[in-house]
C-alpha cells in the first residue's frame, strides 16, 4: 500500500500544472454608420496596413512613462487575436466597403482600382502616466496614390489618443477600438475630400 501511495504521489509531482491560456481580443464588431450617400465614388485599393517590426506580434504593447519610458512591454495574460496591423486592415476595409459607391479591392484579388490608399501604422500602444492612469495612442501615415498615373496625390499623418477606462488590458482594448474607429473615419473623410478635389480638376 505504501508503495502504491508513493507512486501516486510521484505521478502527481510529475504532472505539469495546467497553464491558463492568455485572453485574446480583437477590436470588436464594426459600428454601424447610416450614410445618406457614399463618401467615395472611385474604386479604391486597400493593401494590408504596414507596421514597424515591434508591432508584428499579437502582444498588447504598453509603456510606463514613469519607469523606463523607452521600454516596450506586453501583457503576459492578454493578447490580440492577430497583430494590430491585421486587425486594423480588416476594420479599415469594413468601413470603406460600406462607404464607397464602386467598391474596394485588395492586393490579392488582382482587380483594377482608380486609387490606392496605403496606411502605415506608427504607434499602437498603451501609455501609463501613473500606475492607475493610462491612455492609448494610435498613430498612422496615409498616402493616396493615383494607380493609373502612379503618382502620389496626397499624404497625411493621423494621431489619436483615448483614455483607457481601466488601467489594464481590457481597458486598453476598449480605448484602442474607439481610437481605431476615429482614425478610420478621419481617413475616410480625408480620402473623400481628396478624391472630390481630383474630380474637380478634370
Amino acid at each position: 500500500m505504501l508503495v502504491i501511495f508513493a507512486v501516486a504521489l510521484a505521478g502527481c509531482a510529475l504532472t505539469p500544472p495546467s497553464q491558463e491560456l492568455p485572453a485574446s481580443y480583437d477590436l470588436g464588431p464594426l459600428p454601424r454608420h447610416e450614410r445618406a450617400q457614399p463618401v467615395l465614388s472611385a474604386t479604391v485599393l486597400l493593401p494590408d496596413v504596414a507596421a514597424p517590426s515591434w508591432l508584428d506580434g499579437p502582444g498588447i504593447v504598453y509603456r510606463l512613462v514613469y519607469d523606463e519610458p523607452a521600454r516596450l512591454r506586453t501583457y503576459a495574460k492578454s493578447r490580440w487575436k492577430a497583430p494590430p496591423a491585421a486587425l486594423l486592415s480588416q476594420r479599415l476595409r469594413g468601413h470603406f466597403a460600406a462607404a464607397t459607391q464602386r467598391g474596394i479591392v485588395t492586393g490579392d484579388d488582382g482587380a483594377r482600382a482608380d486609387y490606392m490608399i496605403r496606411v502605415e501604422l506608427e504607434d499602437f500602444s498603451q501609455i501609463f502616466s501613473a500606475p492607475g492612469a493610462s491612455r492609448v495612442a494610435v498613430r498612422a501615415r496615409s498616402s493616396l496614390v493615383n494607380v493609373r498615373e502612379r503618382a502620389l496625390v496626397a499624404q497625411r499623418a493621423f494621431s489619436f489618443e483615448r483614455p483607457a477606462p481601466s488601467p489594464d488590458a481590457p481597458g486598453a482594448v476598449t480605448a484602442f477600438a474607439g481610437a481605431s474607429d476615429e482614425l478610420i473615419e478621419s481617413l475616410l473623410e480625408w480620402a473623400g475630400e481628396q478624391l472630390h478635389a481630383q474630380r474637380q480638376k478634370k
